[in-house]
C-alpha cells in the first residue's frame, strides 16, 4: 500500500500540474472508486463538473485537492491506486476507474487495478478534510508533537510495530518504513511500546521522520507498476531499503540474515543481531 513519501509524491505532481485548473467534465466507469459519495456516482460526476482546483493537501496516506466551492475531492490510494497525468489522446487504461477533464484540454486518470482506493467529496474541518479529523497528523505537520507521541507510547502495551501503524496514533507509516525505522533505531518491533524509555521512544520517531523524508526525496518506494507517480515512473527507495522484502539477506550494518516474521497479521522484517 502507498504509504506517505508515495502520496506526497503525488499531491505534489498533481497539485503542480491542476493547481488553478477548472474541471469541465468527470466520468465514472467503477462504482467502488467513489463508493464513499453516498449520493451516488451520478451526483459525484454533477458537483465536480465546473468546479476549480485551488489547492491540495495530505494528512498521513489520504490527499486532497481543494475545490473552490469551499469542499475538497479526498483520494485514498488503497493498495494500487495512483494518479496519471494525461496530454494526449492515448486509449483508455484498462484498469481506469475515475476520468476527470479540464478546460485545457488535459486529463487526470484515476487508476486502481484492485480498486480498494476510492475519491470522495468533503467539507473542510479547519486543515483537514472532515472525514479525515480521527487520523493522527504525521511527522510533517505542525500539529505534530514528537514529546505527546512518545509519551503516549511509553503508556501502549502493544507492539512497537503495531504502534507505528496505527493511523489514529501517527499517520503515513506502514509496513516498509516502519520495519525500516525500527532497525535505524535497533528496536525489534515485538517490544511493547511501555518497555521503552522516553529517550528510546523519541529516538524511534526521529527515525520515522527521517526514514520518510529519504523516501520522499527519491519518489518512494516502487517494487512493481502498482505504484507509481503522476508521469508514470518509479520510485527509487527499494534500492536503500535496509530490512524490508530483504528476508535472507545479509543486514547492511552486522551482516546478519535479515529474518520475517508475523506481528499483528502483517509481515515483519529484522535483524536478529541488531534488533534483540
Amino acid at each position: 500500500m502507498p504509504e506517505l513519501p508515495e502520496v506526497e509524491t503525488v499531491r505534489r505532481g498533481v497539485d503542480e500540474a491542476f493547481r488553478g485548473g477548472c474541471i469541465s467534465t468527470v466520468e465514472v466507469y467503477n462504482q467502488r472508486a467513489v463508493r464513499r459519495h453516498a449520493p451516488g456516482a451520478a451526483s459525484f460526476q454533477t458537483h465536480l463538473k465546473g468546479l476549480r482546483i485551488t489547492g491540495s493537501g495530505r494528512r498521513g496516506k489520504f490527499m486532497w485537492l481543494e475545490l473552490d466551492d469551499g469542499r475538497s475531492l479526498v483520494c485514498h490510494l488503497g493498495m494500487s491506486g495512483h494518479f496519471l497525468i494525461v496530454t494526449d489522446g492515448r486509449e483508455a487504461h484498462k484498469h481506469l476507474r475515475v476520468r476527470l477533464r479540464f478546460d485545457d484540454g488535459r486529463e487526470l486518470w484515476f487508476i486502481d487495478q484492485r480498486t480498494f482506493g476510492f475519491l470522495d467529496l468533503a467539507d473542510m474541518d479547519g486543515p483537514v478534510p472532515k472525514t479525515l479529523a480521527h487520523i493522527a497528523p504525521d511527522v510533517f505537520e505542525d500539529e505534530f508533537d514528537a514529546e505527546a507521541s512518545a509519551a503516549k507510547l511509553l503508556r501502549r502495551r502493544i507492539e512497537v510495530k503495531k504502534a507505528l501503524l496505527d493511523q489514529g496514533w501517527i499517520s503515513g507509516v506502514g509496513n516498509i518504513y516502519a520495519d525500516e525505522a525500527l532497525w535505524r533505531s535497533r528496536l525489534r518491533g515485538r517490544r511493547s511500546g511501555e518497555s521503552l524509555s522516553k529517550r528510546k521512544a523519541l529516538e524511534l520517531l526521529g527515525h520515522v521522520k527521517d526514514v520518510l523524508t529519504e523516501a520522499l526525496e527519491v519518489g518512494g518506494t516502487s517494487f512493481d507498476k502498482l505504484y507509481v507517480d503522476t508521469n508514470g515512473e518509479n520510485g527509487y527507495f527499494a534500492r536503500e531499503l535496509a530490512v524490508y522484502g530483504r528476508a535472507g539477506q545479509p543486514c547492511k550494518r552486522c551482516g546478519t540474515a535479515i529474518k520475517r516474521e508475523v506481528i499483528g497479521d502483517r509481515s515483519a522484517h529484522y535483524c536478529p543481531k541488531c534488533q534483540r
